[in-house]
């Protein structure tokens, strides 16, 4: 999928009252104009975007945009973008990674998110799965940056993410709380119908409004649970991955978590 067939995508998915983020996939550059060939592919998306007026936003990874050549390079290139982005009246989020990225990447987000001229451009995302997230969203609430709760996709060692999916997903939903009670607008990614189902009631028990959240989910993956979520009006944005790095993203998750592939071959034709 071409960016220009991503946009198309878009429009389409726009069409049935729902959002987007696209995704150009790509991790792990090898030099410094493989990372800024990355980012003008980001570029003219916000300029397309805008010019389409269309609602849709945009997910990086800092490792497409040259973090392991060097940390100054991957800022300075989402800075960049968050500044693209905010001139165009759009948002980016920042993708999270392996956990011995997490620290980096946050750090990074909370420079770009305290200049006044992005401040209100950047967020990130946060796993559910590391042990570390609580305080993470304590911190980052405080710091007003925007969130996407996931539960997290990489292998990672017991030693500092939860192993039982029992409790990762008590921890997503401990986190989701924390987010439904902040005051600022965050984004639910999960396909997860009992997940949906138990943040839905405790919203409308609290007063929260439909308004004040998104669920996010895979374009293609669980289309029934997505249009009855718009029906009932709540706001709904899909992950669009697009570009020709789509095998050696497949195959990674694939060997580090055979399961989150298994799931998406099971869901994405359930209409």
């Amino acid at each position: 999928m071409t960016p220009e067939d991503a946009l198309r995508v878009a429009e389409a998915v726009n069409r049935q009252g729902i959002a987007v983020t696209l995704d150009s996939l790509g991790e792990s550059v090898t030099s410094e104009s493989a990372a800024h060939r990355a980012a003008e592919v980001y570029h003219q998306l916000l300029d397309s975007i805008a010019a389409r007026g269309i609602n849709v936003n945009i997910s990086v990874k800092l490792t497409q945009m040259g973090l392991e050549q060097s940390v100054e390079l991957a800022e300075s290139i989402a800075r960049n973008l968050a500044e693209h982005a905010s001139a165009t009246g759009n948002f980016v989020r920042i993708d999270m990674e392996g956990s011995t990225l997490t620290q980096v990447t946050l750090d990074i987000v909370r420079r770009i998110h305290a200049q006044p001229a992005t401040r209100e451009a950047v967020g990130v995302v946060i796993q559910s799965y590391l042990y570390r997230s609580q305080p993470d969203v304590v911190q980052l609430i405080a710091d007003g940056i925007r969130i996407r709760l996931c539960k997290g996709a990489y292998k990672e060692p017991v030693e500092v993410a939860y192993p039982r999916k029992a409790d990762v997903d008590a921890n997503y939903l401990k986190l989701s709380r924390m987010l439904l009670d902040s005051p600022m607008y965050h984004g639910l990614a999960t396909h997860d119908e009992a997940i949906i189902n138990t943040v839905k009631t405790y919203a409308q028990a609290h007063g929260i409004s439909r308004e004040h959240f998104e669920f996010q989910m895979l374009y293609g993956v669980r289309r029934d649970l997505q249009r009855n979520l718009v029906r009932d009006g709540y706001k709904v944005r899909v992950y669009v991955p697009f570009g020709t790095d789509w095998y050696p993203y497949f195959m990674r998750r694939l060997a580090e978590r055979p399961a989150n592939v298994f799931f998406l071959v099971r869901n994405f034709f359930r209409s």
